[in-house]
């Protein structure tokens, strides 16, 4: 949305809260009516639960569905808490296979057998499919509901077989083909059917086929969907056999997904899950207490490392001047390096084996920014103080640069061959790891340099 219709969203969140509390609804209606499907998303966004439940309810059926799809999961799944059984019912029936077990990733385990008794068996077999994935895989994120072609077909065959499965579908621009076996042989766009002869195989204009195993993880494979511009990614089994597809807009969601997550955990907090406004004030507490408590009990060891070092402070006080400046630095230089990393790992240009070469890159890059740094800091200490204090401060920069860089690096890297988040060992943990460490290394030339 433009800033235009964003403003337009606020003003009607503000205006229709009274309506709400007084109970017109008849004006809650006229007020909501004129809003677009996406704006009227982001006003649920922004109310409370109650009152969000109250305005979905006043909402055409169709228009509902439309609003229901475009709602983050997270939220998706308070206002099923908050809604009806046959409401919800109605709403989890219209979902594709896909969407409703990313809703139901998001409800309680004990709800989903309720929501899945009520599909027909058709849909609850499509779903099922889905379900069986594991969390976190592509086969949980893809679409069971496809079109595909076989090889030894015509193409007014294969246009017969798209128009047959207009309504129900995922996507029908982009048809997986098959041989006999249901392996994926090659794959064709609707406008290459369109403007081929009737009567040629679709062998003879097929092109070859990209796919992703289901058990793949569903940042990787949409990654891949997005990297090479596909409306499809066919997606197989440990067979080849083909048992969906990412659409293109799946996959940019899941993306969406991932980074806003990774973006939460390199700040030190956990994913919202939902939009800002719709999370209660204890969620967000809830988020953050942990990360603090965990920072908190790091800082200790560089109070730790102070008061190993007291005596060296009391003699050279002026140490103490400059250990913002160390401990800046150091935690900048780690974060600047873990972020680089984590995402050429998200990218997938750097791979868990690439360690060697990464460690390298990085020890080189913190030389040189620390010997940059560490010259232009200690010329003006010394200019300022004295040159024993101006080596130090050069020497150490030069130190906790090339450290910081080297371990921000590889702590992305260390998390992913142990199969836990990247960012989960980013921002917070280097920062409080270089802190410590950082004035260990400063102390330590401090005393080698002034022989105390």
């Amino acid at each position: 949305m433009n800033t235009q219709q964003i403003t337009d969203v606020i003003d009607l969140s503000d205006s229709i809260q009274p309506l709400i509390e007084d109970k017109d609804f008849a004006g809650v209606v006229d007020a909501v009516t004129p809003a677009t499907s996406e704006q009227t998303a982001s006003l649920l966004e922004r109310l409370s639960m109650n009152h969000r439940a109250v305005v979905y309810r006043l909402l055409p059926k169709d228009r509902a569905i439309d609003v229901f799809e475009r709602l983050s999961p997270g939220l998706q799944g308070d206002l099923i808490r908050a809604l009806q059984d046959g409401e919800v019912a109605a709403i989890f029936a219209d979902l594709d296979p896909d969407d409703r077990v990313w809703l139901l990733d998001e409800l309680p385990a004990a709800l989903a057998p309720r929501l899945l008794h009520g599909l027909s068996q058709k849909d609850r077999q499509l779903t099922a499919e889905v379900l069986g994935y594991p969390k976190g895989s592509v086969g949980r994120r893809m679409s069971p509901e496809y079109v595909s072609a076989r090889a030894d077909m015509s193409v007014e065959q294969a246009m017969q077989r798209v128009r047959a499965r207009l309504d129900d579908a995922e996507t029908v621009y982009t048809l997986p083909v098959l041989d006999g076996s249901r392996h994926v042989v090659g794959i064709i766009s609707l406008r290459d059917l369109l403007r081929a002869d009737p009567e040629d195989l679709v062998s003879e204009i097929m092109q070859d086929a990209s796919v992703a195993t289901a058990y793949q993880t569903a940042e990787a494979a949409a990654r891949k969907c997005t990297d090479l511009s596909l409306l499809a990614l066919p997606i197989v089994d440990k067979e080849d056999r083909l048992v969906g597809v990412l659409t293109v807009d799946d996959a940019m969601r899941i993306l969406e997904h991932e980074e806003t997550e990774d973006s939460a955990r390199q700040g030190g907090v956990e994913p919202l899950r939902r939009p800002y406004f719709a999370t209660p004030v204890r969620a967000l507490v809830s988020t953050r207490i942990v990360w603090l408590l965990v920072l908190a009990v790091g800082a200790t060891l560089t109070v730790q490392v102070l008061s190993v070092f007291e005596a060296t402070l009391e003699q050279v006080t002026v140490l103490a001047l400059f250990m913002p400046l160390m401990i800046g630095t150091g935690g900048n230089t780690g974060n600047q390096a873990a972020t680089t990393v984590t995402r050429a790992l998200a990218l997938g240009d750097v791979r868990p084996r690439d360690v060697g070469k990464v460690l390298f890159r990085e020890l080189s890059v913190g030389v040189s920014l620390g010997a940059l740094l560490g010259l232009l800091g200690g010329v003006i200490t010394s200019l300022i103080y004295e040159p024993a204090v101006g080596l130090i401060i050069g020497l150490t920069l030069f130190a906790v640069c090339a450290m910081a860089a080297t371990i921000g690096g590889i702590m992305p890297m260390i998390a992913r061959a142990l199969r836990v988040d990247p960012a989960v060992f980013s921002n917070p943990f280097i920062s409080t790891f270089v802190d410590a460490t950082g004035l260990i290394v400063y102390f330590l030339i401090a005393k080698a340099v002034l022989g105390i």
